[in-house]
């Protein structure tokens, strides 16, 4: 499930790319990914398990921080990280949040991480450092930085409060409260009123070896929101009743491997040995990873 959903996050980068093409700002695009995911999740809820929909007052200030400093800021922070970093340098810095994951389990929770899973961090972590080529990646902004850490708190404080909650939750329904604080959060950020709806209707080139095809840009947001954002992260939050969360964190970072892939089949942007030896190794440090049982 966790590998699935690193997939599918894999494709919608690109289908996102597109329609930030047609001129829909990232924050907007944030607004309605999030709000979308709400109202298909409370749609869900509503049809077949309406009961799952209550809750207590007690849970809401745990259901408000997993929603906005978990689903809201890991996005928000990762766009305005990437206004002032390379993607690729951003996207490394954000996946520190695996070995944050882990030495919060060591350190708070006291919880054992065997040895293997420390060196199948280390690797993944170099192995995405040789799959953005952090070489080439210019000159480093120190508040870009700064943002790109915050994101991986943020990404961090997703993992380990799902986590946290599955066990007296459905996954289902935690994720519909949480995205209904996170679309509550973007509201106020920015309000509806302003939203450019002419955009959404347009036709949009799907670019690279599919620039000769068009689709009008409210199905791709569709394809967003239910096979980019309802699904995969159901799948991810369903994946911590079965793994700990270190290791969900750590599979989850095929996400940049295959997001490689999917760009250089679709937008056919090329990948160079450095790049392809660095898949190799994040391939093989999930592996690895997976025998730390």
């Amino acid at each position: 499930m966790a590998a699935s959903a690193a997939a599918l996050w894999a494709v919608n980068g690109v289908v996102s790319k597109v329609i930030l093409a047609s001129g829909i700002s990232s924050l907007r695009l944030t607004q309605v990914r999030t709000t979308g995911a709400l109202a298909g999740l409370a749609l869900v809820l509503i049809v077949a398990a309406p009961s799952r929909l209550r809750v207590t007052r007690r849970e809401l200030p745990f259901l408000a921080v997993f929603g906005i400093c978990g689903l809201a800021f890991v996005q928000w922070f990762y766009f305005l990280a990437i206004h002032r970093l390379e993607i690729g340098i951003a996207l490394l810095i954000q996946y520190l949040a695996p070995l944050g994951v882990a030495l919060w389990a060591r350190f708070a929770f006291h919880e054992p991480v065997r040895r293997r899973l420390w060196i199948a961090l280390a690797l993944s972590l170099f192995g995405l450092a040789l799959i953005v080529d952090v070489r080439a990646g210019g000159a480093v902004s120190v508040a870009g930085v700064v943002f790109a850490l915050a994101a991986a708190v943020a990404y961090m404080t997703y993992i380990l409060l799902a986590e946290h909650a599955v066990g007296d939750r459905d996954a289902v329904s935690l994720l519909m409260w949480g995205f209904a604080f996170a679309a509550l959060f973007w509201a106020v950020v920015a309000p509806w009123w302003s939203f450019p709806v002419d955009a959404v209707t347009e036709d949009v080139s799907l670019l690279g070896n599919l620039a000769t095809h068009e689709l009008p840009v409210w199905t791709l947001i569709g394809w967003m929101i239910l096979l980019g954002t309802i699904v995969p992260f159901f799948l991810l939050v369903s994946a911590l009743r079965h793994l700990p969360a270190t290791r969900v964190a750590l599979i989850a970072m095929l996400e940049p491997v295959l997001a490689g892939l999917v760009a250089w089949a679709w937008l056919d942007e090329s990948l160079n040995g450095i790049q392809l030896a660095g898949a190799g190794v994040v391939l093989a440090a999930i592996a690895l990873a997976q025998t730390a049982r």
